[in-house]
Parts: structure tokens; sequence; C-alpha cells
């Protein structure tokens, strides 16, 4: 049959394989439960099954849309087809303002509100996350 360096020698390939294998099945499995889902305010409205993870959901701020207390911020989200309420609690950051593009990550109560737990804003004049930007010109 096969000689002893042979056998060794398949079974080290086959361990290095096997090895491999579990590797990237483990990485994955980790990345699987940290990937976030961007949707526009209109994905969101003909979603067939309300989502239990955390989403980001993007789109402009509603003019006249910004209503603040001492323990939250509400807006709206729209994507000029659609709107979304959004309620978060924190600070925003500084380029947060109504007519601007913005994400929100967080957790959806029902088709039409979004408990924020994290707003990301543009970055200046000229910056919208590629995702806003493909939504906003697939809905136009």
């Amino acid at each position: 049959m096969y000689g002893k360096k042979v056998k060794l020698r398949a079974l080290f390939i086959l361990s290095i394989f096997l090895s491999l294998v579990l590797i990237s099945f483990l990485i994955f499995k980790s990345l699987e439960e940290n990937v976030i889902y961007f949707k526009s305010p209109t994905e969101i409205k003909n979603l067939s099954e309300l989502e239990s993870k955390k989403i980001r959901v993007g789109g402009m701020v509603k003019k006249n849309s910004i209503k603040t207390n001492d323990l939250e911020i509400n807006f709206i989200i729209t994507d000029f087809k659609n709107e979304l309420i959004v309620s978060f609690k924190g600070s925003v950051p500084n380029l947060f303002e109504e007519g601007k593009g913005v994400v929100a990550e967080g957790f959806l109560e029902d088709r039409n509100y979004l408990k924020a737990i994290k707003i990301l804003a543009k970055h200046d004049e000229n910056y919208m996350p590629p995702e806003v930007k493909d939504a906003l010109k697939g809905n136009n």
C-alpha cells in the first residue's frame, strides 16, 4: 500500500484543509452577527415582515421636522417618496441638520417608527453615503 511518509503527508494536508475550513466558518459566523443592512424608508414600507435586528436607515432629514426636548430628539427621514419617524436619545453630530443626509442606526418599532441608537451625519458639503445616494437616485 502507501508508505509511512505518504500517509503522514496526506494526514498533514487533510488537517490543514480542515483547519482552514473551520477558521473560515468561524470568521463568517462572527461577521454574520455584526452585519447591519442599510434600507431607505421606501424599502422599510415594502417589507413583508418587520426585522427585529439592528438596521440602518438613510435619507434626508425632512425640513421643519426636528423636534427636541431635554431627553430626546425626534425627526423624520425621507427619501422623497416615503418617510420614517426617528427618535434618538443622546447628542447628535454637529453636522446634523434639516435638509442634510443622515443615517440612523437602530431598531424598528413598526413601519413608521425607528428607535435610533446612533446617528451618523455627512462629513462635508459634498459627501453623501453611497447607499443614500444610490437609494435617492433609484427613487427619483
